[in-house]
């Protein structure tokens, strides 16, 4: 694609071990310039190295010069099913939700949540969950000590064997340490993700989090050897496509930003919504209710990948509404069977106009659902002053730019139809999802890259996204 010629030039090879193939990203940090994107299949059934290599031998063939030995290597992963997690707090609306919060922005894949007290019902559904972790909070500092203590009890007396982050009410934090711990239990402790009503401190476990996926994760399918090709694997895929989106949202060392965005990944496995916003009321008279929103959120819908979870975007919209994105075709379809089977051959790419079709349906129905799960709500409601309106949620009807990126928006046929399936709906007016932004295409493919160069050159990670961002 380009060649190295800055006077001193500054490679660096920006790796992605995805689910269904590894992506790799050449760039000219001193420039800056992108040099060349390539992959090849996520060898994860055998060993991760064998698709790593094969991807590197196709961007040496795209780069004359490139120098793989000299090159700086970063990456991500979200190989091997990601990190898989479950949340224990004390109640939905407040614990719960910290701890999911702390979860997603952190990469993890939220397999289950549980509240209150737990029962040995629930103690057997999270086994079955399989969880790599299990994130225990629950009570404010000082507050409820009971349901944080009693599940710490049942999870140290269960047959779970996973690592235990605690998270919860300092006060009885170091007994539920040494309880976890003398049952064999693997432990981390940190900072409370609610230590007063209504306060966020969620950046504490979401470290934890990030550290465990390090240890834990990378160990499988070959990514410990990985390691020994790259400088580090920083972070979970997800986690490094949200700090792509918080560096282009607010700029980097005097390169500027493109200011509130909302960023929708599609891909394979799950369908995951960046939004880097405040996501206060636009409207007068709304009142925000519920924790506090963070300015840079994530949200994973891991029943909405469209290759894995095929069958599933199919059974939450329904055969009708999917084949109406297909009316175009002059051939009847008989959707059920090409669906399940993109969800054995993952790694299909579409070879003829009913695969492109097929591909941007399940997309466009994917992005459709995730957003309006990710965006906020308002509700009416009846107070002794009248009716008012709440606000549950980000307000992310004002936002100014839009964003797509994974696979289908690079090389899928109708990109800005998929896109537009984000925005607001007249006939979900509850809904606060964009209303008008401007829509963009991730056009080389390259956030997850950017946000790994972006821990060691943010501005020149902020000015290559600019650069290569296009109209939908």
């Amino acid at each position: 694609m380009r060649e190295l010629d800055s006077p001193a030039p500054e490679p660096f090879i920006l790796i992605d071990f995805g689910s269904t193939y590894t992506k790799v990203v050449a760039v000219d940090a001193a420039g800056p310039l992108l040099l060349g994107v390539a992959q090849a299949p996520t060898t994860v059934s055998t060993n991760v190295t064998i698709g790593l290599s094969e991807a590197l031998s196709r961007l040496k063939e795209q780069v004359p010069g490139l120098d793989l030995q000299r090159a700086r290597k970063l990456a991500c992963s979200s190989a091997a099913g990601g990190l898989r997690m479950v949340t224990v707090g004390l109640v939905p609306d407040l614990t719960v939700e910290a701890a999911q919060r702390a979860a997603l922005g952190a990469g993890a894949k939220l397999v289950g949540t549980f509240a209150y007290k737990l029962s040995s019902r629930e103690v057997v559904r999270i086994a079955e969950l399989r969880p790599d972790i299990v994130l225990l909070a629950g009570g404010t500092d000082g507050g409820n000590e009971e349901v944080i203590l009693h599940n710490a009890e049942v999870l140290a007396t269960s047959d779970l064997e996973t690592q235990v982050v605690v998270a919860g009410n300092k006060a009885v934090t170091p007994v539920i340490e040494r309880l976890l711990r003398e049952k064999g239990k693997s432990v981390r402790v940190t900072e409370n993700v609610m230590p007063d009503l209504n306060q966020l401190n969620v950046e504490p476990a979401r470290a934890i989090i990030r550290e465990i996926f390090i240890e834990r994760i990378v160990m499988a399918k070959g990514l410990s050897d990985a390691r020994a090709m790259v400088e580090g694997i920083l972070m979970p895929t997800p986690a490094a496509v949200l700090e792509a989106a918080t560096c282009l949202a607010q700029g980097a060392e005097g390169e500027p930003g493109l200011g509130e965005l909302v960023v929708v990944d599609v891909g394979g496995a799950t369908t995951d919504v960046h939004s880097v916003a405040r996501g206060t009321p636009t409207q007068p008279h709304v009142l925000a209710r519920g924790l506090p929103e963070p300015y840079a959120k994530r949200t994973v819908e891991g029943d909405l990948g469209i290759r894995y979870n095929a069958p599933t975007i199919l059974e939450s919209v329904g055969l009708t509404k999917l084949a109406q994105s297909l009316l175009k075709l002059d051939r009847q379809l008989n959707l059920a069977p090409a669906v399940e089977e993109l969800s054995r051959d993952v790694g299909r790419i579409p070879q003829d106009e009913l695969g492109w079709a097929l591909d941007v349906a399940l997309a466009s129905a994917a992005v459709e659902v995730a957003v309006h799960r990710h965006a906020g709500r308002i509700r009416s409601a009846f107070t002794l002053q009248g009716e008012v309106i709440l606000l549950y949620g980000k307000d992310l009807t004002a936002i100014p730019t839009l964003i797509g990126t994974g696979g289908v928006f690079k090389y899928g046929k109708g990109p800005r139809r998929v896109l537009e399936k984000a925005l607001y709906d007249p006939q979900d007016p509850e809904s606060m999802c964009p209303k008008a932004p401007r829509m963009l295409i991730d056009g080389e493919y390259i956030m997850a890259a950017m946000g790994l160069l972006a821990t060691r050159r943010a501005a020149a990670a902020v000015r290559l996204m600019k650069q290569h961002l296009r109209p939908a």
